[in-house]
């Protein structure tokens, strides 16, 4: 019978003797964990095991994994004696963990029926007891472990916002177009103009700075010469996507890259992605059902190809990551993220005038013409968790400022989120920026 160990009888773990003040970290763990499971009522044991495509993940694993997480990197480290909830599970939730041992194929998740879901929410409730446990046992608590907690509070966040973008892709199959949760229709906005935001060259600094938590991605913080460039105040719309498609976007190979313009045959793309067309009008699957397509909304799940031959339509570029993230210093992080219920990308509200672009963060992550590379000198940290980030360096494009699926306390001005060139079904948009001219 499994039972969470008494960490009352504990050895002191601590190093130096000091004791690691654990309040504050305990009740974030329970927050956030919280917030999974509450992003995973409104599904059914069916809605949790579907698979859509290797790149997604059924809502289960996503469930399984985070705790798996947890697991492995705190509980089998700082608790003596720790009984694991089903030692199978170490192979069959790791997710790319070769220092840890092998994984259950990514591809085949959707296969795996068994263990039920009950049995996985059981999972979560044994490790989640012992987590509190060790968190409230002060005397016996690492002080190196709040900082390996904290990333998997991170790591667990980055799963809420795939668990929204790979159900979503699974219901976009579904001819009944099943609704997650129903969502009032969006007031009417006027739409603000697009204007732009002017930045001076100079040596700017790049990277995260002060104490808060940060992935080792965004380190070390390190100066970077850019020079003017202007950035527009405001995100692409879908009906000025819809004006690249009227005039033949994507049948004009001058405005892709080869690969994308490959991706474009291969793959037959029209539109973004969800976008359909039905009697004359175009619609939209979201994970509110379907909807009328609003043209004031900001484009959505469009891949770095085609934001980048937009761009190039428009007669403008991406920005780099280093201009985004100037852009963005000193920008509130406040918006539209996922504690807003509205799990859509919304209209552009402030008025035309502002000091600073709007949207910087949540509605869509924003492309960027950045690749996906180690800042100078990074180096990964040892052990398995080195493998987190450094290892995707390679064939990624690198996006900013978080999205309606993206919880709002997991973002920085320094985030750096990646993903493949062709990848669509994420909440990524487009921000226009060009070059200033002398």
């Amino acid at each position: 019978m499994r039972t969470a160990f008494d960490l009352s009888s504990s050895p002191d773990a601590t190093a130096s003797g000091a004791r690691a003040d654990t309040t504050g970290l305990a009740a974030r763990y329970q927050l956030v964990r919280q917030t999974t499971e509450r992003l995973c009522a409104p599904l059914s044991p069916e809605d949790c095991i579907g698979q859509s495509m290797p790149d997604c993940s059924p809502v289960k694993w996503h469930v399984a994994h985070t705790t798996w997480f947890f697991e492995t990197f705190v509980l089998e480290q700082a608790v003596p004696g720790y009984a694991p909830f089903n030692p199978a599970y170490r192979v069959l939730f790791n997710s790319y963990y070769k220092t840890v041992g092998e994984q259950y194929a990514r591809p085949q998740r959707g296969l795996l029926t068994r263990p039920a879901l009950d049995e996985v929410m059981h999972y979560r409730q044994y490790v989640d007891a012992v987590m509190l446990k060790l968190l409230g046992s002060r005397d016996s608590f690492d002080t190196s472990l709040p900082a390996v907690i904290e990333l998997g509070l991170h790591h667990e966040q980055q799963h809420q916002e795939l668990i929204l973008t790979d159900f979503k892709h699974l219901l976009s199959f579904n001819p009944l177009h099943p609704v997650y949760r129903d969502r009032a229709k969006p007031l009417t906005i006027t739409p603000q103009p697009l204007c732009w935001h002017r930045y001076g060259e100079g040596v700017n600094w790049i990277g995260h700075a002060g104490d808060g938590f940060s992935f080792d991605n965004e380190q070390p913080r390190h100066r970077v010469f850019i020079e003017s460039f202007e950035l527009a105040s405001r995100l692409v719309t879908n009906h000025e996507y819809l004006d690249f498609i009227a005039d033949g976007g994507y049948k004009r190979p001058e405005f892709w890259l080869s690969d994308g313009w490959n991706a474009v045959q291969n793959f037959g793309w029209r539109a973004p992605l969800y976008w359909q067309q039905r009697n004359g009008a175009r619609f939209v699957h979201t994970l509110s059902g379907l909807r009328e397509l609003n043209p004031d909304e900001p484009v959505c799940h469009v891949s770095y190809y085609e934001a980048d031959a937009y761009a190039r339509w428009a007669q403008a570029r991406l920005a780099t990551e280093m201009e985004w993230e100037v852009a963005a210093e000193g920008v509130r992080i406040e918006g539209n993220f996922v504690e807003s219920e509205l799990f859509h990308p919304s209209v552009a509200t402030t008025a035309a005038g502002s000091t600073s672009p709007q949207q910087m963060f949540g509605d869509v992550w924003e492309w960027t013409q950045s690749p996906y590379s180690s800042y100078p000198g990074f180096q990964p940290p040892e052990g398995a968790l080195g493998e987190y980030n450094g290892k995707f360096m390679c064939n990624q494009m690198v996006l900013r400022g978080g999205s309606c699926a993206t919880p709002q306390s997991h973002l920085r001005a320094s985030y750096r989120n990646f993903f493949p060139p062709d990848a669509r079904w994420q909440f990524s948009g487009i921000r226009l920026a060009r070059d200033v001219r002398s």
